[in-house]
């Protein structure tokens, strides 16, 4: 149970403009500094937390309704929450679905993460798409006081995400393998026991459930720290690369990471395939460029066009840097676009089974319109394999 609600604000959000938003404070007491953003999906706020893309980001959900449904094991991508803080309009209430476990400040709480309710997040959310994500300061303190200059001060001195290299810090120590797939009623979660095909996950920033989505398409995943070489991926005869989402500064990952894609790419004929961060690690492998959005793209309700087959498909995104359409070198072709805003969402090599996507296609949370992607990968290993 959280704390009865005072009427003087526990929790303070400070922006690097000056801008201060008062609220009452969840979770853990104390103060953090990222880059604010918001995200519009009506579902998933547990999974959302614990995404490893959201490192150096505070949240500001736009949907109100945030802790109804409590919080369970199962619904973690990643062992801890990554994102730096929690920004809501109402304060959570006391769950309702048989799969809680742990009511949601105290879930935070446990894992010494920030949460502000009470705050007019329809203006917040305007700010942010009409100055771009700004820098910002969250604390919370059950006594109310402040320091706002300081707060304000701390929110200007955070050097932002640009130039910043997140994988490291949320990528995995050391390989490991998965095979656990998809939930699915009334199992729950299985083991994959006859995949086909051998897998290597670079991992950026790996969510579980993008890792279940390929252990589910026939794949014997092993997963790899961002750091792997191109002699690391090969020592485990792969019939695929994958390389999955992550946070931060394509640019700065991609000093390591993309002479390893390179070499791969070079030196192989293996299908590659990758999502969020992957997609923009592929891209400037391949010769392209990335650039920092404004407010970035995060939600469960953005409309993807394929261009190919003038398909729109309704994806998950959670990405604040994109590949620049305009910088693709010849021989790599723009296959997804954006309705929102016409940015890049997907690439591929002319001839080669070597592609990429920005949106989510595990869809956790979102729509599943975009699973095919992980069977189409699996269906590029079974025709090299033929």
């Amino acid at each position: 149970m959280i704390a009865p609600v005072s009427t003087r604000p526990t929790a303070c959000l400070a922006l690097a403009d000056g801008s201060l938003f008062y609220g009452m404070g969840f979770g853990a007491t104390g103060q953090t500094v990222a880059e604010l953003c918001f995200n519009t999906a009506m579902t998933g706020y547990q999974e959302i937390m614990t995404d490893p893309s959201y490192a150096g980001q505070i949240v500001t959900f736009t949907f109100p309704h945030i802790g109804n449904t409590g919080t369970n094991p199962e619904d973690d991508e990643t062992g801890d929450p990554v994102a730096a803080g929690m920004v809501v309009k109402w304060m959570p209430t006391d769950p309702s679905s048989w799969r809680s476990v742990q009511h949601l400040s105290e879930w935070l709480s446990s894992r010494g993460r920030i949460a502000i309710g009470g705050i007019d997040t329809r203006r917040l959310t305007r700010a942010i798409r009409q100055q771009g994500a700004p820098h910002a300061a969250l604390a919370h303190d059950p006594d109310g006081n402040f320091d706002v200059e300081a707060l304000v001060a701390a929110a200007r001195s955070f050097a932002g995400l640009e130039g910043m290299d997140l994988a490291k810090d949320v990528t995995c120590a050391q390989s490991y393998r998965w095979n656990e797939m998809r939930w699915a009623w009334p199992e729950g979660y299985q083991a994959q026991e006859n995949a086909p095909y051998k897998v290597v996950a670079v991992d950026y920033g790996a969510k579980r459930n993008i890792l279940r989505c390929l252990a589910s398409a026939g794949c014997d995943v092993t997963v790899l720290p961002a750091s792997a070489t191109y002699d690391d991926v090969m020592a485990h005869s792969p019939d695929g690369v994958f390389l999955s989402n992550g946070p931060g500064d394509p640019a700065a990952t991609g000093i390591y990471a993309v002479p390893m894609i390179k070499e791969v790419i070079e030196k192989t004929d293996l299908p590659v395939f990758g999502i969020c961060l992957g997609h923009q690690m592929l891209a400037l492998a391949l010769g392209g460029q990335t650039i920092k959005m404004s407010h970035g793209h995060h939600g469960a309700n953005h409309p993807v066009k394929d261009m190919q087959t003038g398909k729109v498909e309704i994806t998950s995104m959670n990405h604040g840097f994109a590949v620049d359409g305009q910088s693709l070198p010849m021989g790599v072709v723009e296959t997804h676009q954006s309705l929102f805003d016409g940015s890049n969402c997907g690439i591929r090599m002319e001839g080669r089974p070597v592609w990429s996507v920005q949106h989510h296609p595990e869809a956790s949370p979102g729509p599943q319109d975009s699973f095919y992607l992980f069977e189409r990968f699996a269906a590029a290993m079974a025709e090299r394999s033929n």
